[in-house]
């Protein structure tokens, strides 16, 4: 059975290579182009269990940190994986993700090896 994910950016060509990264890696993708949309689409799944989220930070109508919090609130997402794939690569920003409940960072320009190495030591087999 594969192991589904559910990609965050406003950036339709960001969600693209990561949603091939990860499509090729086996992952049934889930695409969102912000928190917003996400929160929907993670109300409305169903009995869909998302195995890891990789979010972008800086998006409109809900950024990552928000979407984080907010999937932290919900009993499904308490352990979920949650990967911020951002150009952000400040302490304060990296500290504000891991207090919201990120399990790691990831900086763009991202490597596709790299991001699915990430996602191996986070995800459990």
């Amino acid at each position: 059975m594969s192991k589904t994910a559910l990609i965050v950016d406003d950036s339709r060509t960001m969600r693209q290579m990561v949603a091939f990264t990860l499509t090729n890696a086996g992952f049934t993708v889930i695409e969102a182009e912000d928190g917003k949309d996400a929160v929907n689409k993670v109300s409305t799944a169903g009995d869909v269990k998302l195995d890891i989220v990789v979010t972008d930070l800086n998006m409109p109508e809900m950024d990552g940190i928000t979407l984080i919090k907010e999937l932290r609130k919900l009993t499904s997402f308490k352990f979920t994986p949650i990967l911020m794939l951002t150009t952000e690569s400040a302490m304060e920003k990296k500290k504000e993700g891991k207090e919201a409940g990120a399990t790691g960072w990831i900086v763009k320009p991202f490597n596709p090896e790299v991001l699915l190495k990430t996602i191996a030591k986070v995800l459990p087999a």
